[in-house]
């Protein structure tokens, strides 16, 4: 990397919501963190540390899953599956945490560790529930809700989308 391309890579991670990128090429190797803990734009320090520039996670959204139409079971067609209506009923009461990015879903933060959270399990806000691993890094996601896991609505190590539901949440 040329000067420029160092000085446009600490730029953007002073806009962005990061606080610690990395990056190694070989021999080359660089990275930067910074401290955004409440301070005001003018009141933030200059990085430390230099890595790659990769686009902010979007805030978790948790949003109220609509209430479920009741369907009279003669009214059900044989193309209308029944998953589809207890499926609605089962999430009438949670609140959902969706992915704020595209990436791989890990429940661990590595392979040899138990989950962060687990069925059952109380959150609060702020607690980490899973991992999103983008472009080689390594995103936690925290919840905006406190409430008790009721599901978890993806398989470990598999890739998510972009607002897919993760967990459903009991309020």
């Amino acid at each position: 990397m040329n000067l420029k391309e160092i000085t446009d890579l600490i730029k953007l991670v002073n806009k962005s919501s990061l606080i610690e990128l990395k990056i190694k090429d070989g021999d080359f190797e660089i990275s930067m963190r910074t401290e955004k803990h409440g301070l005001s734009k003018s009141e933030e320090p200059a990085p430390a540390y230099v890595a790659p520039a990769a686009p902010a996670p979007a805030p978790v959204q948790m949003t109220p899953v609509a209430a479920p139409v009741t369907i009279p079971s003669e009214t059900l067609s044989d193309s209308t599956p029944a998953a589809t209506t207890e499926e609605a009923a089962t999430r009438s009461d949670y609140l959902e945490i969706r992915s704020p990015m595209v990436g791989t879903f890990y429940r661990s933060s590595s392979p040899d560790k138990p989950p962060y959270i687990k069925v059952g399990d109380s959150i609060q806000q702020g607690s980490v529930v899973c991992i999103i691993e983008a472009m080689k890094l390594f995103n936690e996601i925290e919840s905006e809700i406190t409430g008790r896991i009721a599901k978890v609505m993806v398989e470990d190590a598999t890739p998510v989308e972009y607002d897919q539901v993760l967990f459903l949440v009991e309020r």
